[in-house]
């Protein structure tokens, strides 16, 4: 598996191992950054202040993500990661500051968090969507599967390092590493090479406000895209609790310490960690895209079924690691042929929707598992959140269309969406903004 690995780096060439690099130091900046900080908040401001700040944080990311998405599609992917990464870096000096001189001020640090999920609007489309750029379609899936891989040792290794950090060190030098791994990301992002097109003239509010509407348009009036994301949309308005808020619940109610949260959380990255490091390729070689895509995401809900009903704290962390397992499954399947369907030139506008999407449903989800909380037992919740998810999962295979565009190989599938829906990318005068006529 190690020498596989190695080879398939070799493969996909020095400019996608320079993002591979800032992609898993970016990660695992954010793990030490989201321990650490919400410790101090907990400590100094308690659960109401928690709760303020995850509130906030979360509004400020769902409207971010398309505002700035056109972004993406005017300038070099590499600069708008690179900033956006220098941003965070700088909201970050700020918590450490605050932090080393022992003032807890909730509104700066509300501010410092807003600034870093803002900055993630510009970084994830830019990130979801430059590896297209940078490998031929015939090695995307091993890039993405690659991609995921280092986000997964970044989420695996984050918080175990913020941990160690909290219990030998302070806050104050948490907060530090958490600045200092943003800022290494950032110069090894500055070398990432990019194929984005740059406008000309500058980049003028019209431009944008035309960009921003010409994306949104894209992703509805494409069929298969939109039913994908609405499919999306309501599977993970239920997994989305059942991996995130469901967890710590169930180790709480089944009377564990919070040792066993820790290990629920490593069972999960490391269900993805070996997902990419060859499992999800073994199922790649012996079942369809189209089975695999329907059959993971229903699997995935029915793992976290499983985690919801048991009542051994040892069956739980493999329900979890399966549930990992299954969702690099799913976007690796899914993810390579959604983007190099998608012209060029609306790629990060076109994913920047997909990702609002889940942020939408990630936040109603919280809100509707805990309405069902004050009725039902967390047993019964996150039951029935994991087989909801399993079935709205299923919808997918209902779309006019998707499984003969999930057999499809990968020179077909390259610009399907502005071959077989050229309207849907045309300006409101008649030109077309597909990736052939933009170059």
């Amino acid at each position: 598996m190690l020498a596989s690995t190695v080879e398939r780096l070799q493969e996909v060439g020095t400019a996608f191992r320079k993002l591979l690099l800032s992609d898993a130091l970016t990660l695992l900046g954010l793990m030490v950054g989201q321990v650490a900080l919400p410790w101090w908040i907990v400590k100094q401001g308690g659960a109401l202040h928690l709760a303020q700040y995850g509130l906030t944080t979360g509004f400020a990311a769902f409207a971010a993500m398309p505002l700035l998405a056109p972004l993406g599609d005017r300038y070099p992917k590499n600069r708008l990661i690179t900033a956006g990464l220098l941003a965070m870096a700088v909201a970050a000096l700020l918590m450490t500051v605050l932090a080393s001189l022992g003032q807890y001020h909730f509104l700066p640090l509300l501010l410092a968090g807003c600034l870093q999920v803002i900055a993630l609007a510009v970084i994830n489309p830019a990130v979801s969507s430059i590896s297209s750029e940078l490998v031929p379609p015939e090695r995307l899936t091993d890039a993405l599967s690659l991609q995921k891989t280092a986000q997964s040792l970044g989420r695996l290794l984050g918080p175990a390092l913020a941990g160690l950090m909290l219990a030998v060190a302070s806050i104050p030098i948490t907060l530090g590493l958490h600045c200092a791994l943003l800022l290494i990301a950032a110069l090894y992002a500055r070398h990432i090479p990019t194929h984005s097109i740059e406008h000309p003239k500058g980049y003028s509010l019209a431009r944008w406000r035309r960009d921003l509407l010409a994306g949104l348009r894209a992703s509805w009036q494409v069929p298969l895209e939109r039913y994908w994301t609405l499919a999306n949309f309501t599977s993970w308005l239920f997994l989305g609790p059942a991996v995130g808020m469901l967890v710590p619940i169930k180790v709480h109610a089944l009377g564990l310490s919070g040792s066993w949260l820790g290990a629920c959380e490593a069972a999960l990255s490391a269900g993805m960690l070996i997902g990419t490091l060859g499992a999800a390729g073994w199922f790649m070689a012996r079942f369809s895209r189209y089975q695999l895509r329907v059959g993971a995401g229903v699997a995935q809900g029915l793992t976290l079924a499983l985690a919801g009903f048991t009542q051994s704290p040892w069956l739980l962390l493999p329900a979890l690691f399966g549930c990992g397992l299954t969702n690099t499954i799913l976007i690796l399947v899914g993810m390579t042929h959604r983007m190099l369907a998608r012209p060029l030139a609306f790629r990060s506008r076109m994913s920047a929707v997909a990702i609002m999407s889940g942020q939408l449903a990630g936040s109603l989800g919280p809100a509707l598992a805990g309405v069902m909380l004050s009725q039902h037992s967390v047993a019964a919740v996150y039951v029935s959140f994991g087989l909801l998810g399993a079935a709205f999962a299923t919808s997918l295979a209902l779309v006019p269309g998707f499984k003969t565009f999930m057999n499809l190989d990968h020179n077909k599938v390259r610009d399907w969406y502005g071959k077989q829906y050229p309207e849907a990318f045309r300006e409101p005068g008649g030109t077309s903004q597909t990736a052939e006529q933009t170059g």
